[in-house]
């Protein structure tokens, strides 16, 4: 996950910018830069690699300005060379992003043709120019941000400064989030509030779609529609070792909200967004030569593994096998040498998955591991590492660490695809353009969260929620069913939509919820066919859906609507629904979120 801090300060800011920077270190990054404002005009630093190398230039070039921003990146378009380090800047706007500009093609093919120079790869730059044109045209540069603001399509977060504006910083947000600090005389701006714990401890969290203005006497808070508003401050507990809620009840809710941000940076770890290419790194086996795939993990990390065994034997043709590490090797499954075994763990410590990876091992498999630690055992076992991005989570109920696992087998399925020739060029840049508008469609699904709070009051008074869905929703109502449990202690089940009729609908009465999750694909049509045997016995049907309620066909309880998405990509968007579900309603019913009863976040033991 990139950084961003910002300061408009007292004296000379760059020493104070790199320090913030160096507390978002555990975000992960591959390159970093700040920029000055320096006696009216516009000056900036920026280095390859670690922050010593940007303390290294600053010191044979300082900077001295007293208004400044920073930036740690996680190269997503373009590779991590200093000319696409942030911040970007032309010669009366300067820039730090976190996210994905996802429309950027455009704005730069316009741009170009009314005379901009583009200098990198990165999307980013499309921000810098629509700004300064806005500026050429005769606007201020509040009024340049307000309008370019309406132009951006994707899920970001942006600090600038301006040439000639020695008090005067404009951050947004929309998918990734920013906290402002306020300072006697001074005001700060950050990614997390960790960056600035050594400033402030008076925080305001900006909102989804809030952009502010920021001087050195305080902030003006905008939402979406421009109007002004207020938000509150928070004295903040955050240090150098705690990761804090933000302006969220519980740490599971920060992570749910974090999801844009975090699948972006997973996603620019595997992909070249800008040319619709896997970029994917050396498994140290030939992807073309992969036979068969076998995968094993726990709990959600097992869900994720069952949507990737979908992903891999639909695009890349591959056999693969699944079972939960709990089995696999009890077992005692015969394996073919030189095979590729996957193990999904969010810790890299989970004891059944290290001791099937030591199984698999000894019997010639390559292993390969898709962890969030990447010095945890599992990843020092592993002849390869499938880091995901997803950064701290602290809710022991997974959820950004599942969609991170879920984008990073979307990338192999591609690549395994691409290796072996079963999808071309056209293709892959189709899956990868679906997958980098899901940032911005949970973006989407994360601004409604009103609904969710009033299904979670009926709820609340189950005894049993069924969850069904078919294909890749299939492992969705597994993961669905277990959030419900995990954290409000409801018995809930999830089956594949054509086995209700095998059994499951013995339970079917008016006293029991069934959430059907169905994106209109190419398996809606049966879905709804399931559906109408529940609505025939009066169950309770929650619908998750992008279809129109018109061509459902029978009596709902409840529709939740979800943006249409690519059939491929929507295992990842609809993830975020079914955790909402299960948050707002073990909210409601008051029990303890973050660390549910008789669970922890890491297995160590079987």
């Amino acid at each position: 996950m990139c950084g961003i801090v910002g300061i408009l300060g007292t004296k000379a800011v760059a020493t104070d910018l790199v320090d913030a920077l160096r507390r978002l270190e555990y975000r992960g990054y591959d390159s970093a830069g700040i920029a000055t404002v320096e006696n009216g005009h516009l000056e900036r630093r920026r280095a390859e690699g670690k922050l010593r190398n940007l303390e290294t230039r600053l010191l044979t070039e300082p900077l001295t300005g007293r208004t400044g921003i920073g930036h740690t990146r996680w190269a997503t378009h373009g590779r991590p060379v200093e000319r696409n380090a942030h911040p970007h800047m032309s010669d009366r706007v300067s820039v730090v992003h976190n996210g994905i500009i996802e429309n950027y093609r455009d704005l730069k093919a316009e741009l170009t043709a009314r005379g901009h120079t583009f200098e990198t790869d990165t999307d980013t730059e499309a921000v810098v120019h629509l700004v300064t044109d806005g500026m050429q045209q005769g606007l201020g540069p509040i009024e340049a941000v307000r309008a370019a603001l309406g132009r951006l399509e994707g899920a970001f977060a942006l600090g600038i400064i301006f040439a000639g504006h020695d008090d005067l910083m404009i951050a947004a947000r929309q998918g990734s989030p920013l906290a402002l600090g306020h300072g006697t005389g001074e005001m700060y701006l950050g990614s997390d509030a960790i960056a600035l714990a050594p400033f402030t401890d008076t925080i305001t969290y900006l909102e989804e779609g809030d952009w502010a203005v920021l001087r050195r006497t305080g902030a003006e808070i905008y939402d979406r529609a421009g109007a002004r508003v207020e938000r509150p401050l928070v004295k903040a507990v955050a240090s150098a070792l705690l990761v804090d809620k933000g302006n969220h009840r519980h740490f599971m809710a920060k992570e749910i909200h974090e999801q844009p941000e975090v699948i972006s940076h997973t996603l620019a770890n595997y992909l070249d967004m800008a040319a619709g290419t896997v970029n994917f790194p050396p498994l140290g086996i030939d992807l073309a030569s992969v036979s068969r795939v076998t995968i094993s993990a726990c709990g959600t990390a097992y869900y994720a593994g069952l949507v990737g065994k979908y992903w891999i034997e639909r695009i890349a043709r591959i056999p693969v096998e699944i079972d939960t590490a709990s089995e696999f090797r009890y077992r005692e499954p015969p394996l073919s040498p030189g095979g590729l075994s996957l193990f999904v763990s969010q810790s890299g410590e989970t004891a059944d998955t290290l001791a099937t990876l030591r199984y698999c091992k000894a019997n010639g498999q390559r292993i390969a591991s898709i962890v969030n630690v990447r010095t945890s055992t599992i990843a020092r076992e592993s002849h390869a590492v499938l880091p995901t991005l997803a950064g701290p989570e602290i809710g022991v109920a997974s959820t950004k660490a599942f969609t991170c696992q879920l984008s990073v087998l979307a990338c192999l399925a591609i690549a395994l695809g691409r290796a072996r020739g079963t999808i071309d060029a056209a293709q892959e840049a189709e899956l990868v353009k679906a997958l980098t508008e899901i940032p911005r469609l949970i973006s989407t699904v994360l601004r409604n969260e009103d609904e969710y709070e009033k299904l979670a009051h009926e709820l609340s008074k189950a005894r049993d929620v069924l969850y069904l869905g078919r294909g890749t929703s299939y492992p969705l109502a597994l993961e669905g069913a277990l959030k419900l449990k995990e954290i409000s202690y409801i018995h809930a089940e999830g089956y594949g939509a054509g086995e209700l009729k095998h059994g499951p609908i013995a339970l079917i009465d008016e006293n029991v919820p069934v959430v059907v999750i169905a994106p209109e694909d190419e398996l809606f049509e049966k879905t709804m066919s399931n559906m109408q045997e529940v609505a025939a016995r009066g169950g309770q049907i929650i619908l998750v859906s992008d279809a129109e309620s018109s061509k459902v066909g029978c009596r709902l309880a409840t529709h939740i609507r979800v943006p249409k998405a690519h059939p491929f990509a929507t295992p990842l968007l609809y993830a975020v629904p079914i955790q909402l579900i299960a948050y707002h309603t073990a909210v409601f019913m008051g029990t303890d979120v973050d660390q549910p009863r008789n669970l922890a976040k890491s297995v160590t033991v079987e």
